[in-house]
């Protein structure tokens, strides 16, 4: 089957991962304990995933921003962490962003 695929010009690879998340408009589904083959043929990447899944709501309240982000802005800017979070909501969780706009006052 492989000696095929290769003769069709079509490779594939096993893809190790933890989890995969997929973001849509209103939700998110996550997969856990996934299996993974990518597929490349002529060029064009395909990829099949299975395992076991999840949905989970999107709130617009969600940050879109990590504890570590908070510190890091907090860090490179030497503000408070509600200034660090305010920062990253105006911006939309853009870390360089934020940090500009606290470094310029």
């Amino acid at each position: 089957m492989e000696k095929m695929m290769k003769q069709m010009g079509i490779q594939s690879q096993n893809i190790e991962a933890d989890e995969v998340i997929i973001r849509c408009a209103d939700k998110e589904i996550i997969i856990t304990n996934p299996s993974i083959q990518k597929v490349n043929m002529m060029g064009q990447n395909s990829f099949q995933i299975s395992g076991e899944t999840t949905e989970r709501s999107i709130d617009e309240d969600t940050p879109k921003y990590t504890d570590d982000d908070i510190q890091m802005v907090m860090d490179q800017t030497n503000c408070e962490k509600s200034e660090a979070e305010d920062a990253l909501k105006e911006t939309e969780g853009d870390l360089a962003e934020a940090i500009l706009i606290l470094t310029k006052g």
